[in-house]
This record gives structure tokens, C-alpha cells and sequence, in this order.
């Protein structure tokens, strides 16, 4: 059922039309006696999902028992994250998803299915999986709060994602990212329907139908005229019609045609939402279709610290490196460090360029040269590349530096996904 649903490119929907939308909507709901959030984590910072979970908190009160950030693989959120992110919500409400041992099992996606949507491409099974705190059955409501926007894994990130990634378990995710690897990043991003996500729908309506999840699903774009960001639309639901319709909007708001192949795009990491390359090679992904072959990709990334937000993660990326889709797969056959941990072999793969671009990162002292260069990548240290692309005069988009190079600037890979037309609309 669709409780609500509105938006436009050009449309600005306020924290005070949002906070008045919610409590119709909880109203037309009925009383509930415990409920759970799961909002997205600190990366998703610019979803509005913090002050969104910051309004149920304040219509529900000691009703809001727990708040569960959806981690999937990625570290904990400090008490600061918290804190700027969530406001007043009590720190006592808040809890840590382990996607490796706080996991339950509530069915299986029968290999035969995954043979069929991925082409006959593979055929394992997958177990579907979820923190076990959601099982619990005092719960009468289960809010999942996030953003949908271009994603390079399922196609639109959020909806079912934020279940069985974000609060899911080892076995769905590795092979539900794998699935996504082996079918193409180009076929896949900026479409709300893929493998990956009919995977998800499979789990949500055969295994989670008894859930009382209900979705609050925000688009966003950030405002030319202001450079704030803000909610272009605002779709609450408890089934697919409030993704399908948030999606139709993201892909005409978060997604950049640009009229040519970009030959040098420079991309600026946020240091405080990006300090590894799990995160930051979104400016890889989000961009790979709007680059030129022989062009070049330079990551500002001031913040990086690590490659893998999980200490296995980080050792396998080390050790082998984004070094293509042959490389990677050979060693997924072979070696069972990648077999066990397959999500590790799809962002392999997804942070390669195939050898059709070069990709520069440009971190502080965190990593070294011997550590970038270690993965496959160019180095240049961050604050020598800032000097020639200073990042406090570069507007997003085109922009002419002072000796006649011609550069394509991101802000923040994370906000949508560009393409020039040779390179995606021949992936349809």
C-alpha cells in the first residue's frame, strides 16, 4: 500500500511539510506500542534520514525502543556520527548491526531463480538473512528510512536493500553483490529493475512479508541556486509502489547526461563521510560511464585511511588488488579467501577500470604511495593535486583551469550518476 507519495524535479518539500506528512501518515497507521528504525548510516548522511528518524522519535517517544543504522559491511558510526546525524534521539536507543554473527536465516533464493534472471550467468543459492533483533515479535512497526539515488550494485539503491544488505547477513550480501558484478555495472546502474533487485524483491515477498516494515523513502538533489541540498520527494510505503515511484523520480534527479565523454574528471571525497576506497570508489562507479577511453579519473581523497571498512575486507583488497574482471575472476575461482567472501570479488571488480581510463587517487598521509600503487591505482599526494585543482573554486560540472585544461568536477559522488550517451544508452 502506498501511504503517500509526492514529487518533482523542481519540487521542495520542507522539514516542516515532512514532519507534518509523517504524522498523518503514523496516525492513519494506528497506535503501535514498539517500534524500530533503521535508518541508513553516516555515508547516507545527506539522505535526511537522520531528521526523519529525529520526527518518528518525537511522535512515538519511549515507543521508539531501538534504532539500528543499516551498516551492511561498513564500520560502526561513532558517537559523534550519532550525535550529528540523529539529534536528540537517546543514545540508549541506538544498536550495532554484525552482519557476520547477528544474523538469522528466514529462507532461501532457490538457485534455480538466480539462474534465470542472471542468464544462466550463475546459479547458487542464496540465504536469506537478517539481524535477528527484526524478528523480534513485540515489534508492530519496522521504519526503514533512506534515500534512493543511482547504485552501482542494485541498480536505485534502498527499499529491500536497506533490509537484507543493510541489517542482512554475510551470504545474501556477498552474493547478492557478486550477482551484480557478473551481470555489468552498465546494465545495472540508474534502473530500478536488475538481477540484483528482483533478488530482493524474491526475499522480501516469498520470506519478509510477515515483517511490518513500512519504507520512508526520500529523493534528493542539491539546489542550484542555493548548492543546499533538499527533498525533491517523499514516497512512505509498505510494498514496491513507493520505491517505483521514488525511482522514477531519482533517475530524472540524480542522473547527469553529459554531452560528451568527460577525458579528465576530478572527483572530491568528503573527509568526513569517505576515508576508504569501499566508500570513495563511488567516484569510480558513478562516473565510469561518462569517461572517455584513455581519459582520466582523479580522486581527491584527503581522508583516506583504508581500503576495506572490514579488516578481511581490507587484507583481500591488498592482496589482490583492482586489477580487472579476468584477474578478479581467476582468483575467485581458485582461491577460497575469495569464494568465502564473494562481495569483496564484486568490489574488485566494480573498482576497476577494465583498463579503459586511468584512476589517480590523491590521499593525505594516511596511505602511502607503495599502498595505492600496491592496488592497481596512480598516486599523487592529495595536497599537490589540490593545488592544481584547489576544490573551493571548482564548480560541479565543467570548468576551464587557468591554463586552458578542460576538467569535469564532482563534489560528491555519492548525490547521482553521469553518463555520456555512447556509453548508456547503448547498455538498454
Amino acid at each position: 500500500m502506498l501511504y503517500y507519495g509526492r514529487g518533482s524535479q523542481t519540487d521542495v518539500i520542507t522539514a516542516d511539510e515532512i514532519r507534518s506528512i509523517l504524522k498523518d501518515v503514523l496516525d492513519r497507521m494506528g497506535e503501535r506500542s514498539r517500534v524500530l528504525v533503521i535508518p541508513p548510516d553516516f555515508t547516507r548522511f545527506n539522505s535526511y534520514a537522520g531528521p526523519i528518524a529525529e520526527m518518528v522519535y518525537d511522535y512515538y517517544g519511549d515507543a521508539l525502543t531501538d534504532v539500528m543504522p543499516a551498516l551492511g559491511t561498513h564500520s560502526p558510526m561513532t558517537d559523534e556520527q550519532i550525535r550529528t546525524m540523529f539529534g536528540h534521539i537517546p543514545a540508549d536507543r541506538f544498536r550495532v548491526h554484525d552482519w557476520r554473527n547477528d544474523v538469522r536465516t528466514i529462507g532461501t533464493v532457490p538457485g534455480e531463480y538466480v539462474k534465470e534472471i542472471t542468464g544462466g550467468r550463475l546459479s547458487y543459492s542464496l540465504d536469506v538473512q537478517v539481524n535477528k533483533l527484526l524478528l523480534e515479535p513485540s515489534f508492530d512497526l519496522i521504519l526503514s528510512i533512506g534515500q534512493v539515488v543511482p547504485h552501482e550494485v542494485v541498480g536505485m539503491a534502498n527499499h529491500a536493500k536497506n533490509i537484507f544488505v543493510g541489517v542482512g547477513g554475510s551470504d545474501f550480501i556477498n552474493k547478492s553483490h557478486f550477482i551484480g558484478a557478473c551481470c555489468g555495472m552498465e546494465s545495472i546502474m540508474g534502473r530500478a529493475e536488475s538481477p540484483v533487485r528482483s533478488v530482493f524483491e524474491y526475499a522480501r515477498t516469498n520470506f519478509a512479508s510477515h515483517l511490518p516494515i513500512v519504507y520512508v523513502l526520500t529523493v534528493r538533489a542539491r539546489d542550484e541556486a542555493t548548492g543546499e541540498m533538499v527533498t525533491r520527494g517523499l514516497f512512505i510505503g509498505d510494498d514496491s509502489e513507493c520505491f517505483l515511484k521514488a525511482a522514477d523520480l531519482s533517475i530524472k534527479t540524480n542522473f547527469t547526461m553529459v554531452g560528451r565523454a568527460i577525458k579528465k574528471c576530478v572527483v572530491y571525497l568528503d573527509p568526513d563521510e569517505f576515508k576508504s576506497t569501499w566508500l570513495g570508489n563511488k567516484s569510480i562507479y558513478r562516473t565510469r560511464m561518462a569517461i572517455a577511453d584513455g581519459g582520466e579519473l582523479v580522486v581527491l581523497a584527503p581522508a583516506l585511511e583504508e581500503f576495506g571498512e572490514d579488516g578481511i575486507i581490507d587484507a583481500l583488497i591488498r592482496k589482490y588488488g583492482y586489477k580487472g574482471t579476468p584477474h578478479t575472476l581467476e582468483h575467485t575461482i581458485s582461491d577460497k579467501d575469495l569464494q568465502d567472501n564473494l562481495g569483496a570479488s564484486a568490489h574488485l571488480i566494480h573498482g576497476s577500470s577494465e583498463g579503459r581510463f586511468r584512476i589517480t587517487y590523491c590521499p593525505g598521509d594516511a596511505m602511502s604511495r607503495e599502498e595505492i600503487e600496491g592496488v592497481g591505482f596512480g598516486y599523487c599526494h592529495f595536497d599537490e593535486m589540490v593545488r592544481r585543482y584547489p576544490v573551493e573554486r571548482l564548480r560541479d560540472g565543467w570548468n576551464t583551469m587557468p591554463d586552458g585544461e578542460e576538467i569535469y568536477f564532482i563534489s560528491n559522488p555519492a548525490l547521482g550518476l553521469w553518463a555520456c550517451p555512447d556509453k548508456f544508452l547503448d547498455k538498454k
